[in-house]
């Protein structure tokens, strides 16, 4: 196995997210310690949480790229912890738990840039390290698997999120985002002002409002599958409404004060596009969420076309 199948992520405690990395189809192993600190004769636990080497709680990551990509792995890892906070995640707070990304050799580096470069974009502050692994040490034993070993130990990442990423199809490396150049040939003057600008296209008077086709609706920009037909519903608003994604990890939500306004935004994961906004305690949805997405940022592939278009893979979700 060469050094680019193997990634080192500091996400506050290590038991959470290394149990996250297990669960994840592709993932060889996972396993618990040090990096990044002072001294191997300090990797230790009691060492670490004094706050004083400099050590990460850090999941070495080992996977098989033919079956899940560093795009994915470290899209999970973004979705799961707060980029914002310094030092903590969580209830969890000291230096140990600061948040990082190592790697180990140009490849790797070159797709942890790419995408720390594309989660610095939407967030209102980037805390996360960004860097060449220093140094590892392998946690104590009683450190790994902790979560198999205790069924109900603590875990700062909701167990609902865990079980999402161990069902995943959609491998985000299959829809990179373009350059900017590429995106404004491909586009209308109008998708690119929404899914760029953050624009909002008329009510009423856009491609998908009151289309049920069967079907699914992937990103304009890059072609991520996003939405189905089978989670569209009628609504007044005038935009096309879904009360889900077809994954949820495939979506980001920011809150967006502009306008004088409290909303949620909602981007798509890989390709960064502005969708629209989810809302909730909506009457005419059957969950309450409304997805309000402009259609816009989104092409409809039919049902009797996706296995030609290459997404054949995604035809089991109306089984």
């Amino acid at each position: 196995m060469s050094k680019s199948d193997v990634i080192y992520l500091a996400g506050g405690c290590f038991w959470g997210l290394e149990h996250l990395m297990q669960s994840i189809p592709g993932v060889i192993d996972a396993e618990s310690g040090y990096a990044n600190g002072s001294g191997e004769s300090e990797a230790n636990y009691q060492a670490v949480c004094s706050g004083k080497t400099g050590f990460r709680e850090t999941v070495k990551v080992l996977y098989d790229p033919e079956r899940v990509s560093l795009d994915a792995l470290l899209l999970a890892y973004f979705y799961v912890i707060d980029p914002t906070v310094k030092n903590r995640q969580g209830n969890d707070i000291g230096t140990q738990y600061q948040t990082g990304v190592y790697y180990t050799d140009e490849e790797t580096r070159k797709t942890v840039e790419r995408i720390a470069d594309i989660e610095r974009g939407r967030s209102p502050a980037f805390h996360v390290e960004i860097g060449p692994l220093k140094n590892y040490y392998p946690a104590e034993e009683h450190h790994q698997n902790y979560l198999e070993k205790n069924n109900f130990g603590y875990c700062h990442i909701p167990r609902h999120e865990i079980e999402m990423f161990s069902k995943r199809r959609i491998d985000p490396v299959n829809y990179r985002k373009p350059a900017d150049d590429v995106i404004r040939k491909k586009l209308s003057t109008e998708q690119y002002h929404v899914t760029q600008e953050q624009g909002t296209e008329y009510p009423f008077k856009n491609e998908y409002w009151n289309q049920f086709e069967k079907g699914i609706y992937v990103d304009v920009v890059t072609g991520e599958p996003l939405f189905s037909s089978k989670d569209k519903f009628s609504s007044e608003c005038g935009w096309p409404a879904f009360s889900r994604p077809i994954e949820e990890p495939s979506l980001t939500h920011l809150q967006d004060l502009s306008h004088g306004m409290r909303r949620i935004e909602v981007r798509s994961r890989a390709g960064d596009t502005h969708l629209g906004h989810a809302f909730t305690d909506d009457p005419e949805s059957p969950n309450g969420i409304r997805y309000c997405i402009n259609s816009a940022s989104l092409r409809f592939v039919p049902y009797d076309q996706m296995q030609q278009e290459g997404y054949g893979y995604m035809m089991e979700i109306f089984e």
